[in-house]
């Protein structure tokens, strides 16, 4: 058992964890959305699984916390700098991403931020659609400490019709400060 994988299991058993995996072995590259993320444990708890499972993964971190001597360990930990204020074409980056990399997994918080939010960023939609990847419905419940991978899908070009899909797996599924997860908003207006 290498390194990362006895962290993760050690972390996650620590924690009082259980785990959730039923992406193929095969299924190549994937966005996954992390969701329910209300808290910054959700970051290491997915750390966590993702070094338990020795799954390949990057994940989009606000350039804020890539601060000297914590941006190497970053980027170590698959960590994408991403400055949310401006037109950078990310986008496009990611799709790139995908075809510099096999079997990787981008997770994806959809929300975009640990607040409130009352709608999703369509990113990791759109980044799906164009790289021709599933998108996988990663969680974390802590009411039943659960986390993990159950399902996942192929976009079918109907976002809305996918996006229902999506907040009806994550309705039940409770966040560590569920006020700071709200799919009843969205519901509504749409």
């Amino acid at each position: 058992m290498g390194i990362k994988k006895f962290i993760g299991k050690c972390g996650l058993r620590l924690g009082g964890w259980t785990t959730v995996n039923e992406a193929p072995k095969d299924l190549g590259n994937a966005v996954c959305i992390m969701a329910p993320h209300t808290a910054i444990e959700d970051f290491f708890i997915g750390l966590a699984y993702y070094w338990y499972y020795d799954i390949k993964f990057k994940v989009m971190i606000k350039q804020e916390f890539f601060k000297p001597g914590l941006s190497w360990l970053l980027k170590k930990a698959g960590g994408i700098p991403v400055n949310r204020g401006h037109q950078n074409h990310l986008v496009e980056q990611m799709i790139d991403m995908f075809s510099q990399n096999e079997d990787t997994h981008l997770v994806i918080c959809p929300e975009g931020t640990r607040k409130a939010v009352k709608h999703w960023k369509k990113g990791f939609y759109v980044i799906a659609e164009g790289a021709h990847v599933p998108i996988i419905l990663g969680f974390i419940d802590y009411k039943k400490k659960r986390c993990g991978i159950e399902k996942y899908f192929y976009p079918t070009g109907d976002y809305e019709k996918d996006l229902a899909m999506i907040w009806d797996y994550y309705k039940d599924i409770k966040a560590k400060h569920p006020e700071g997860f709200n799919l009843d908003e969205q519901y509504r207006e749409q």
